[in-house]
């Protein structure tokens, strides 16, 4: 007879999985590994420092840069290079706009990609949609209950999993779109005003509680999303016992 094992529990025996919070912010990604791994310790990188970070450890520098030094440390490596300069490219009169960012925030999926590759550990890559992440997992906020959808990709690399079923979304996101204001059960986590979510929105949204950063917090993915990337990492690596 097999049985599967409790992972948690399995887990709880074994060391610490060290995990790579790369491109960290302030921890979003990190509080969902730690529901999902349980024991775990986990290392946050990031170009800015982080004060309120969630994790266990932080680095400040050039997270590309630590990938290619300290990759093969860890036993699983999440990066979540800005998408301010990844998403697909406004038309019309914003193309100095287009320009201005494409300077500011430069296209780091490919290298960082190519970094995570050289370490021989599984990884996953999160980005927005238009970006150039490969789309294997596509999640949103409905799956997970939450006030915000926030649609993001996740490129998987050293394993893999099945998309999970996306659920009809309830109605609109809160706020002005086209010059009519709309409510609706979902909040928009991104810019100010118009409607825009506040600090306690975007906490209570993304079940973000540490940080009353207005710009990190929108910045933040919320920690359902890498919970679940956890468990499904997880879950494709259980082995059966025999018994």
């Amino acid at each position: 007879m097999t049985h599967r094992p409790d992972i948690g529990r399995l887990l709880a025996l074994l060391e610490p999985v060290r995990v790579l919070d790369a491109f960290s912010c302030i921890g979003g990604a990190a509080k969902g590994y730690r529901r999902a791994f349980v024991n775990c310790h986990i290392t946050g990188v990031d170009i800015q420092e982080q004060p309120d970070y969630y994790g266990d450890a932080f680095q400040q520098g050039d997270a590309i840069e630590f990938i290619r030094a300290h990759g093969h440390e860890f036993d699983f490596i999440h990066a979540s290079p800005p998408c301010q300069g990844e998403g697909a490219p406004t038309k019309g009169t914003n193309a100095a706009r287009n320009a201005a960012i494409g300077r500011a925030y430069p296209r780091l999926i490919a290298p960082t990609r190519a970094a995570l590759e050289a370490t021989g550990r599984p990884y996953v890559i999160k980005n927005v949609p238009g970006s150039e992440v490969r789309k294997d997992i596509r999640l949103c906020g409905e799956q997970f209950g939450l006030a915000v959808l926030m649609h993001r990709y996740f490129e998987l690399g050293g394993w893999t999993t099945r998309q999970p079923a996306h659920p009809k979304h309830r109605g609109y996101v809160r706020g002005y779109r086209h010059g009519e204001y709309r409510e609706g059960p979902y909040v928009a986590a991104y810019g100010k005003g118009g409607g825009k979510a506040t600090v306690e929105e975007i906490r209570a949204a993304k079940q973000i509680d540490w940080s009353t950063d207005h710009l990190r917090l929108r910045e933040a993915l919320s920690p359902a999303y890498t919970e679940w990337i956890g468990r499904a990492f997880l879950a494709s690596r259980t082995l059966g016992v025999a018994a």
